[in-house]
């Protein structure tokens, strides 16, 4: 990995995230209590600790979009792609991920695999170098290794479900990361699951964030939400039951029926949402899908896929997409966007935060697992927890309770809830097996190989010992 090889001993990473972190400090995001003073004197707090808690710091800035409005990995670029390459979006731009002939050139992919193991680096560090600490108390030293742990695995998890087996990178030493291979996929997962239900036992239920956006560093339920998402994808029903119920039975977060306060700051919905990570902007996905006039053809539109996915009077297609309607050359037709994220100003009101994990999305998770446990009544209960009509506009799910079709009722709800965050769609397709079917139907020229995207050949060309996805020249 050609960016980590340049870093070459922990004391200049160290200088370069203290730099980073005093000249472009995460606005609202993380304020990390450097210690008791009670326990230590301040003294030592600035002398000993502020490198570490500089390092910390550094994760979370490497969230933020840049101020010429550069996005990458966590802030909105996962979902803008995956989105494309599934049947949620359209570009109207060139753009090689929409006709699922992604090149091994593609810039995207070089920021994903850049981002993720640049970030995954200073984690590393962080990991390796906090518990040896003297100046930083236990329980602090647990929060921090904990939410780092959990942020390592959330980039592992989408890294695996975009590439495939990737390297499994847990170290600081260049040495030995410059000629790492891919590891399998089940490696992979192994060390997501090691890092979550370690990360488990460090965390609290209380939030550690101070400020104006408290659920932007990691708690235990971010733990839970997360490590029940791996449990689902790796078929492990029981466990998915479990732990998803661990944040819906914690009384810490509820449902938000008005739709338009899903995403806002202080969501009661959410579980870890980020603040403003933009210097212009509120979010990214603001910015990106909101034409900046009604008049125009929005630059990136719901796919007819999508489009007709949702059922009439579904208010998720009212207040979660925007719709320009546009004549040109006599032809007059109607174009529907993302619109989940409103404010394309960073003055704009009510304050939007960037959602990572959601109360919505746990209920799915177990509903999923439940009828996969032919458990009907629960799974649909859960379904309809999502379908309420209060909250959608529609009946309940009142279908059959035979095991395939509450499953693809479910699946049907995270296609509609759930689209444009995150991946989630691409990576359902993927997993359930379904996306040879669904996208050879909506894309002429689908190739299965597809589903994986490709490593950059950069990093192949720096480290020889990367092998190619299949069907990648």
């Amino acid at each position: 990995m050609k960016k980590i090889q340049l870093i070459k001993n922990r004391i200049s990473w160290l200088i370069l995230v203290l730099f980073i972190a005093l000249n472009f400090s995460c606005k609202k995001l993380i304020q990390i209590p450097v210690h008791n003073a009670a326990e230590i004197s301040t003294e030592q707090v600035f002398a000993d600790s502020a490198s570490t808690i500089s390092a910390v710091k550094g994760i979370y800035n490497n969230f933020q979009e840049t101020s010429s409005g550069h996005v990458n990995l966590m802030n909105g670029l996962l979902g803008n792609v995956a989105g494309r390459s599934a049947d949620e979006l359209i570009y109207i731009g060139a753009g090689d991920e929409d006709r699922n002939a992604i090149l091994v050139t593609n810039g995207d992919m070089e920021t994903f695999w850049k981002n993720a193991y640049t970030n995954i680096y200073q984690m590393n560090s962080c990991l390796a170098n906090i518990p040896s600490s003297k100046v930083i108390s236990q329980p602090l030293k647990n929060q921090l290794l904990g939410e780092i742990k959990v942020v390592r695995a959330f980039y592992y998890f989408n890294l695996v479900n975009l590439f495939g087996g990737v390297p499994v990178v847990t170290t600081t030493d260049y040495h030995v990361t410059e000629s790492l291979p891919r590891a399998s996929v089940d490696s992979v997962y192994s060390l997501i699951i090691s890092d979550l239900t370690g990360a488990q036992k460090m965390l609290t239920a209380a939030y550690p964030s101070p400020g104006a956006v408290p659920k932007a560093r990691p708690n235990l339920y971010v733990a839970d939400a997360l490590l029940a998402k791996v449990y689902l994808y790796r078929q492990q029903w029981a466990n998915a039951v479990t732990t998803a119920g661990l944040v819906i039975n914690s009384g810490v977060y509820s449902m938000v029926n008005d739709l338009n306060g899903v995403f806002l700051d202080g969501s009661q919905e959410a579980i870890w949402q980020l603040p403003t990570t933009g210097s212009y902007v509120q979010t990214a996905d603001a910015i990106t899908y909101t034409p900046y006039a009604s008049t125009i053809i929005p630059a990136y539109q719901i796919a007819p896929a999508l489009n007709s996915a949702f059922e009439t009077g579904d208010l998720r297609k009212t207040d979660w997409t925007g719709a320009n309607t546009v004549t040109t050359a006599g032809s007059t037709m109607v174009y529907y966007y993302p619109h989940k994220y409103k404010n394309t100003s960073l003055a704009a009101t009510p304050v939007e935060d960037f959602m990572f994990l959601r109360l919505a999305e746990q209920y799915l998770i177990r509903a999923e697992a439940e009828a996969h446990l032919n458990d009907m009544t629960d799974a649909i209960a859960d379904l309809n927890v999502i379908r309420n009509p209060a909250r959608v506009g529609l009946p309940t799910y009142t279908g059959p309770a035979d095991q395939t079709s509450v499953l693809n009722a479910v699946m049907h709800e995270r296609q509609v809830e759930l689209f444009c965050e995150w991946g989630n769609r691409w990576y359902d397709l993927k997993r359930t097996g379904a996306i040879d079917a669904v996208l050879g139907a909506e894309k002429p020229g689908w190739q299965p190989y597809a589903a994986f995207f490709p490593i950059p050949q950069t990093e192949i060309q720096t480290n020889p010992f990367l092998k190619q996805n299949p069907g990648y020249h």
